[in-house]
């Protein structure tokens, strides 16, 4: 089946059928905070409930994304290669209480439990992207049907339709989903969302505010992956980073307390559909639509 789709991969699109064990449309969402409380609990740093907490006490073992912990900012595959990278180390090193493959396997298993089966990709020469464009990709009809239906996801692994590309951002870090590999993944650039994760209402948000002084801040996807973003907790060396000129602004701006959260959905939200995985190479710059498409304005995201 998997070899007729890689031969003939428009009739599966055209017939609506999904590949068991690919990755949706839209990754499942889960912020920084909620895995860092699940995250200190599984590696048995601390059982507190409080997303500013936890990440306080895993960064004080050296177990965070390498710009630090951003409590709204969302878990993406980028950080999740960090954050694995950082856990093998944190125990290699005697400052967890537990070996190195319990502890990586712990993590995997945090990181499964919000529906996020990726790996960080470690075979070989580092992946180096090279020019394509979204005419590589198969004859997208559930993604199109996708976004059309559900609006834009914050996050993807599959090209966006042509109305959609110029709201994304690609980063070209490479990694496993299951027994897939995918050479890097689409986020949106601006983003500010309120989602429903184990049951409790969180934000998801690039956008942050400082109430004290009026100022807001985004972390860009893009830069954040060249190592070029604000510090969180975490970060031992802070003037590598952004600096935002507020006194302890990664805890006062970026990690709200959880009593500031939004309330409660009224509604369930739906999940997200799967399809079929691709074989591609990522483009550096955006491209032009495939031909025979013509390019119109973004969608305006749904509120």
């Amino acid at each position: 089946f998997s070899l007729s789709l890689l031969l003939h991969p428009d009739s599966g699109y055209a017939q609506g059928q999904m590949a068991v064990g690919a990755p949706p449309v839209g990754q499942p969402l889960v912020n920084e905070g909620e895995f860092a409380v699940s995250l200190a609990s599984a590696l048995g740093i601390t059982t507190t409930n409080d997303d500013v907490e936890a990440e306080s006490r895993l960064g004080d073992i050296g177990v965070a994304p390498r710009n630090g912990w951003i409590a709204d900012y969302p878990v993406t595959p980028d950080i999740l290669a960090e954050l694995q990278n950082a856990v093998g180390d944190a125990a290699s090193s005697g400052r967890l209480s537990m070996g190195a493959d319990e502890a990586r396997n712990k993590f995997f298993e945090v990181a499964v439990s919000f529906g996020l089966k990726v790996k960080a990709y470690t075979a070989g020469a580092p992946y180096e992207p090279t020019p394509a464009s979204c005419q590589n990709y198969p004859n997208p009809i559930v993604v199109n049907n996708t976004f059309s239906s559900e609006g834009a996801p914050i996050v993807t692994y599959y090209c966006p339709p042509p109305d959609y590309y110029e709201m994304y951002t690609w980063v070209p870090c490479p990694f496993w989903w299951a027994d897939l590999w995918f050479p890097g993944f689409f986020i949106l650039h601006d983003f500010h969302r309120v989602t429903r994760i184990h049951h409790r209402v969180v934000v998801i948000s690039n956008h942050f505010n400082d109430v004290r002084t009026h100022r807001a801040f985004r972390i860009d996807p893009a830069e954040r992956f060249r190592g070029k973003t604000f510090a969180g907790i975490g970060v031992t060396r802070p003037k590598n980073f952004i600096p935002t000129g507020v006194t302890r602004g990664e805890r006062t701006i970026f990690n709200p307390p959880r009593a500031n959260r939004a309330p409660a959905l009224p509604t369930s939200i739906a999940p997200p559909r799967e399809i079929a995985p691709t074989r591609i190479a990522p483009p550096v710059e955006r491209p032009a639509p495939p031909a025979g498409i013509r390019e119109s304005p973004g969608r305006e995201l749904r509120r």
